[in-house]
């Protein structure tokens, strides 16, 4: 039963993926094959533990397990994305991102003759940016809302931009980050000493690798886009100047854009400060501060509340265009959950009688590409990251030694994938396209991940 509702998966997924190119809808797409997936798992006595709580029917179940899903996502970071949408939405309206380019323009000078090398410097300063803010669909907004526009006027086009700021949250490389605790956990090893031990010094090597591909890549593809009339550099290339800066928005509306990151980081793990600070309490304390700046700067009430309404027009665009989609990509990954497709995955690679290295490498792929197909590396890990103890054990081998990979690949799939919250986030925030994002993507971390198994299990190991 299990290799048949294997089997229909991989038929859905072959429906969906279609339907995708055909550009049909997406949240439509992933919606409607999750359903029917879900319906077939309970059908075949797949899977009948669809809810948490059962309304007493199984017909009723099935569209509570899309409730349940929703006020999920609302309540795990919905409302945190929402939240920096209608923070996005305001600093474009009062200027405050024009401010933080003028007020940028001197320092980076430096980089106008080299804006690949500003760009890819993102990545090493964005992961560590995730070790005090470990959300990734929250680091890559709000390094949309601040460096972005800053990388854009040095010269690197939109696409180029938005994919090393997604390159840099593409570890989950931080001890209060989900994936790692439960590495950690299953590791039976602190979350501390597992960042120190094991994803240090397996990212350091990686982040180099990604900097020099993500500087050729990103020169090559900007240039075909030209030559192709695909370009997406933004129309005016320089500096937002400082006499047209004083005009359009004070330069002190510079540090509004930065506001988040810093509190984030102030209020963090790092300095013992007593207060621990949410994503979402940071961007709606961030919205007060700049509103503050707002009245102070026109004394008008009519305008004063005129410009608070783009928030809530921001909130409401990434509502549509982003919280759904990531609802209706988990829908779809727990139908592939539900009709067996991971534990067949997982089935397949055990019983292949392989070295422990071999299967830790298998798993790892595997992973990588859940975490594309649903959009999803938290879906693809705790989904596997379970299994790793006893696969460790089988094969006389440590536990983090064989987890972290699997880890790794797990937040690197969803770098690659179209559906992922982080991918539509920040594209849409860009005005880019998903696909044409994760397309960027797809060579560096693919290449990422070979070189990531060859040095964990061979030069590591």
């Amino acid at each position: 039963m299990l290799i048949l509702g294997a089997g229909i998966s991989l038929v859905f997924i072959a429906i969906a993926a279609r339907w995708l190119v055909q550009k049909h809808n997406p949240q439509a797409v992933l919606l409607i094959t999750g359903l029917v997936m879900l319906s077939l798992s309970l059908i075949l006595g797949i899977n009948y533990d669809l809810v948490r709580v059962s309304t007493g029917s199984v017909i009723f179940d099935l569209f509570r397990s899309v409730t349940e899903t929703f006020t999920g996502v609302l309540s795990r970071f919905g409302f945190m994305i929402m939240a920096i949408g209608g923070y996005v939405g305001y600093m474009n309206h009062i200027k405050a991102s024009d401010a933080l380019v003028g007020v940028s323009a001197k320092p980076l000078s430096l980089f106008k003759k080299h804006p690949y090398i500003a760009a890819i410097a993102v990545i090493p300063i964005a992961q560590l940016l995730f070790i005090c803010i470990p959300s990734a669909s929250g680091l890559g907004l709000l390094l949309v809302v601040s460096i972005f526009p800053v990388l854009t006027s040095l010269g690197v086009s939109r696409l180029t931009a938005v994919s090393v700021i997604a390159a840099g949250t593409a570890f989950d490389m931080s001890p209060s980050a989900g994936n790692a605790i439960m590495a950690s956990e299953l590791a039976e090893m602190s979350a501390v000493s597992y960042f120190i031990g094991h994803q240090i010094p397996l990212a350091i090597p990686m982040t180099i690798l990604l900097m020099v591909i993500y500087f050729f890549t990103s020169r090559y593809y900007d240039k075909r886009d030209v030559a192709l009339g695909k370009s997406t550099f933004v129309e005016v290339k320089q500096p937002v100047s400082e006499e047209k800066t004083k005009i359009e928005a004070p330069l002190i509306y510079a540090i509004l854009p930065m506001l988040p990151v810093v509190l984030l980081i102030v209020f963090s793990d790092l300095f013992n400060t007593g207060i621990t600070l949410d994503t979402a309490t940071a961007m709606l304390f961030s919205f007060v501060v700049a509103m503050i700046f707002e009245l102070i700067r026109y004394r008008n009430l009519t305008l004063f509340f005129a410009g608070i309404k783009k928030f809530w027009e921001g909130m409401g665009n990434l509502f549509m265009k982003v919280v759904t989609l990531i609802i209706c990509a988990e829908i779809f990954a727990s139908g592939l959950i539900g009709l067996g497709f991971i534990e067949a995955l997982v089935a397949g690679a055990m019983h292949m009688n392989l070295s422990g290295v071999v299967v830790g490498v298998i798993i790892a792929i595997i992973v990588f590409m859940a975490g594309a197909l649903m959009g999803s590396g938290n879906a693809a890990f705790f989904s596997f990251g379970p299994l790793v103890p006893n696969i460790a054990q089988k094969f006389g081998l440590a536990t983090a030694d064989i987890i972290t990979p699997i880890q790794f690949a797990s937040s690197m799939g969803r770098t690659v994938s179209p559906i992922s919250g982080i991918v539509v986030a920040i594209s849409e925030i860009a005005g880019v396209s998903a696909f044409d994002l994760a397309k960027r993507n797809i060579i560096p971390f693919v290449s990422a991940l070979v070189f990531m198994l060859v040095y964990n299990f061979l030069i590591l190991g």
